[in-house]
């Protein structure tokens, strides 16, 4: 009769230690994105610990990682126009913008008029229309100094 009712608490336990399939499948997007970026694209950090809970605990690149991000293009951009970012999902590691703007992965830029930062990002679809908002990542938005509670509106530049 014990035994039965450790059987709930046994499961409990065993069900807060599961991974959702967003958390599952993360690593494995994550290395394959990687493995086809060029070496000088900032490698975007390690997902965040289970606890996070400040935007330093979310924010998981590394000094070298936004210094590169940060760094001034090599030219050859295209402005592909602006657009009204929100934050995207802070758990996803990196230097990233989900953008209308793109219809395919690619390399790119942001500038935030308000500081007049910038940050080198990953280019990622959304669907949309061109005139939609779009989500950046945490790390880009720290970079570029945009307020994490606001909509502000950003410039992007497609990389040459």
């Amino acid at each position: 009769m014990k035994a039965y009712s450790l059987l709930p608490v046994l499961l409990l336990a065993a069900c807060g230690q599961t991974m959702s399939p967003a958390q599952q499948e993360e690593p494995v997007a994550a290395a394959s994105t990687e493995a086809a970026r060029p070496e000088a694209r900032p490698a975007g950090g390690i997902a965040p610990p289970v606890g996070a809970r400040t935007e330093e605990e979310f924010d998981t690149t590394s000094a070298e990682e936004r210094a590169a991000a940060a760094a001034p293009s090599s030219g050859g951009e295209s402005r592909l126009g602006t657009t009204v970012v929100s934050l995207g999902d802070p758990s996803k590691p990196g230097f990233w913008l989900e953008t209308p703007l793109v219809s395919s992965e690619r390399d790119g830029r942001v500038v935030f008029p308000g500081s007049g930062k910038s940050a080198q990002v990953t280019l990622r679809p959304i669907d949309g229309p061109a005139t939609a908002g779009s989500r950046i990542s945490l790390a880009a938005m720290r970079l570029i100094e945009a307020p994490l509670t606001d909509l502000p509106t950003v410039e992007v530049y497609a990389g040459g």
